[in-house]
């Protein structure tokens, strides 16, 4: 019957969005995979309608976005209109990777929000130090509830990739560690991020003496534990997560879903439901 119902809707140009419990929040991690030639039958040209479907099935209230660049956000922006968005790219003119973070406008409203970068500069849009390739940063946001006015924090990252920056992400994760700290008490915090290391690692550790990693503490786990799969669907490392302080934590998904073995990202998308209190 479902089935029958999303077709008529999408016959029809309406797509509902699918009712939460009340007052619960689907918070979403997702590497979406910046535009990339060199991906073959796996470029975003092919995979953008799968990333749209998979967004509107899972139908998160919040989504902290990695590798996203302009395009990718105004496409999503014009298939998805139930939802605004914020950012800007990582380079010092603004272009580049996005840290983009999608919300639902009916649910959600921005109080306030900005953005820093993992550097000995972090108010400085662009800066590089740590021997960073490419600048990195973080996109945050203070959200209200409309429903209660409830708020909380969403932290959204990406940091970097190689074998030899794992001093680079300890550093990345001590300068979120230390923004966090200077949050009012008692606001919830959400931080989604491709963290590109593995959870033994010194970051998560830095990260986990404040916050909850989703996967582990979670009444309630679905799905694959790994989450980097390189368009296989094989996943092998646990690099994509969702921390969380101050919150009813409910349950948390990656999502594994594929059309025609075509995947929306090389990355499972994380969804962790949970509650302000």
């Amino acid at each position: 019957m479902r089935r029958w119902f999303l077709l008529l809707a999408c016959l029809f140009g309406t797509m509902p969005w699918p009712t939460h419990a009340a007052d619960a929040l689907r918070i979403m991690s997702f590497n979406i995979r910046l535009p990339a030639e060199s991906d073959g039958v796996d470029y975003w040209e092919t995979r953008k309608p799968l990333a749209v479907k998979m967004l509107r099935e899972q139908a998160p209230d919040v989504v902290g976005l990695q590798e996203l660049v302009k395009s990718q956000a105004d496409y999503l922006a014009h298939e998805l209109p139930a939802y605004a968005w914020f950012g800007r790219g990582r380079n010092a003119d603004g272009g580049g990777e996005h840290m983009g973070v999608f919300y639902r406008k009916d649910r959600l409203k921005v109080i306030e929000s900005g953005d820093f970068w993992l550097s000995d500069t972090p108010d400085v849009p662009g800066s590089i130090t740590w021997n960073h390739l490419y600048p990195r940063m973080v996109t945050w946001a203070l959200f209200e509830q409309r429903s209660d006015g409830k708020r909380f924090y969403l932290f959204n990252t990406h940091l970097p990739y190689r074998e030899q920056d794992e001093a680079a992400r300890v550093k990345g994760a001590q300068a979120i560690a230390r923004r966090l700290a200077t949050l009012p008490a008692g606001v919830p915090v959400v931080l989604t991020g491709d963290f590109n290391t593995a959870p033994d690692s010194e970051a998560h550790a830095l990260l986990a003496r404040t916050l909850q990693d989703a996967w582990t503490t979670a009444p309630r786990v679905e799905g694959s534990e790994a989450t980097f799969h390189g368009f296989t669907g094989n996943a092998d490392k646990r690099i994509d997560w969702i921390f969380v302080r101050g919150v009813q934590l409910e349950s948390i998904t990656s999502v594994t879903t594929r059309w025609n073995n075509r995947y929306p990202s090389d990355h499972f998308p994380l969804v962790a439901t949970l509650r302000l209190p």
